[in-house]
């Protein structure tokens, strides 16, 4: 009995899980991601392409299923879980990088010293103790001045003197100073921000005039580059339908508009305003010389024409 068409037909349906390619692919566990660097086949694509994509996508994921089960597990009520990896793909940023902070005031005076930042241990030596103990916070060597059982009195000082509470509030006005510095320092961050924010919208608002000082109102003007698009005032109509109230209002608008500019301009011709300044148009025309310079040149004038005409 011949078998062998079925034997081949059944390896046809079940494939190695074993991917052997030319150029091997580059399985990211930690994303779940597999890339074909092979080139494309172009006889097997222009052919049939639903087949050659089916082969294809097939053939990554029985790659990254065979690295899956080689990862460790850890039960789970589930079932078991892989533990992925890190991912070795660089992804870009989704945002761009934070914005540097401002130097404190600290920092510029020791970039201007060349002081060198130094790193405090938080362990200190107790030479009493003969252990190293925290520098801050329980037990720290900044209390010691409070905790130790006698204490050094100048002759001078108040009979109430309370050495203890005078080393208190000594660490505390420190603390409190840090704490006024470092609110200085982010006022003063926030202040420099705001500053840039301000002369950035008054760059754009002399862009913006700029660009609508020509006679086209800068619409064949060359665009720079990150240019945002000026947004120009629309224009707003009224609706064509509306009610009697509200169109018997608008025309009652505008005829008291109407009758407020008559007013004004009777009484503005009442009180010897007229609506051209003949004094000043005649100065105008002479040039400041006034009126009888300027009849003096046009009599001058005539007289050169009818000299003229009888030649």
């Amino acid at each position: 009995m011949d078998v062998s068409n079925i034997l081949a037909s059944h390896a046809a349906k079940y494939q190695s899980v074993t991917v052997e390619k030319e150029t091997p692919l580059d399985v990211d566990a930690g994303l779940l991601t597999v890339t074909d660097l092979t080139p494309i086949d172009e006889d097997s694509y222009a052919s049939n392409l639903e087949e050659y994509l089916k082969s294809t996508a097939r053939d990554g994921i029985q790659a990254l299923i065979a690295v899956l089960y080689g990862l460790p597990t850890q039960p789970s009520p589930d079932g078991p879980l892989a533990q992925l990896p890190a991912p070795t793909t660089q992804l870009p940023r989704a945002k761009p990088l934070p914005k540097p902070k401002p130097p404190t005031k600290w920092e510029r005076f020791a970039a201007a010293k060349g002081i060198q930042k130094r790193v405090r241990e938080k362990k200190v030596w107790d030479e009493e103790r003969q252990e190293w103990v925290n520098r801050w916070g329980k037990d720290g060597k900044n209390k010691e001045k409070e905790e130790q059982w006698i204490h050094e009195v100048k002759a001078n000082a108040d009979v109430d003197h309370d050495p203890v509470k005078a080393a208190r509030d000594e660490r505390t006005s420190r603390v409190t100073k840090n704490k006024r510095q470092q609110l200085q320092n982010m006022a003063r961050a926030q202040t420099a921000g705001g500053e840039r924010e301000e002369r950035k919208k008054d760059i754009e608002r002399t862009l913006a005039s700029t660009r609508i000082s020509t006679a086209s109102m800068g619409k064949f003007d060359k665009k720079l580059e990150g240019e945002k698009k000026l947004r120009g005032v629309k224009r707003k109509f009224e609706a064509t339908e509306t009610s009697v109230e509200r169109e018997t209002q608008a025309s009652l608008t505008v005829l008291a508009r109407l009758d407020s500019d008559t007013k004004g301009a009777r009484k503005g011709k009442g009180a010897g305003d007229d609506v051209l300044n003949v004094r000043k148009a005649i100065r105008s025309v002479s040039k400041g010389k006034g009126g009888v310079a300027l009849a003096r040149d046009s009599g001058r004038k005539g007289a050169k024409g009818k000299r003229g005409g009888k030649r």
